[in-house]
């Protein structure tokens, strides 16, 4: 699992590789990865939007962004954790995503937490230790 901390808000993501869902031979590699967003804080906070980076081992990178998160706009109270689960393509067996998840607090404050650069790894790509 990956861990980021922003300000009070941990954004923690796991990723999974859907066998049964990719295909090889037709260059799609997909991917599930479910995300924790726990407030450590004392306030409330709504997620209104994402921006992801996503770029696979042969340099393609794609750009998502828009309002909330898997058609919601949530908020998480002090001391609890909002998780969903979505999906990502590749045409490639490798890859990394990242991004931001833009906050707001009941007050109007706006700002960003990180989301954790998280790779994207297939069984049809040889790992390589540096």
């Amino acid at each position: 699992m990956y861990e980021r901390k922003t300000r009070d808000i941990v954004v923690r993501v796991e990723p999974e590789f859907l066998t049964e869902q990719s295909s090889p031979a037709d260059d799609r590699y997909i991917w599930a990865y479910t995300v924790e967003i726990e407030n450590q804080g004392e306030f409330d906070i709504q997620v209104v939007k994402r921006c992801w980076q996503i770029a696979d081992r042969d340099g393609q990178v794609q750009q998502v962004s828009g309002e909330g998160v898997v058609g919601e706009m949530p908020t998480v109270k002090p001391g609890e954790t909002f998780t969903y689960t979505s999906g990502a393509p590749l045409s490639a067996p490798s890859g990394v995503m990242l991004g931001t998840y833009g906050m707001k607090t009941l007050d109007g404050e706006c700002y960003d937490v990180e989301i954790p650069a998280f790779s994207l790894d297939s069984p049809f790509e040889a790992r390589i230790l540096n």
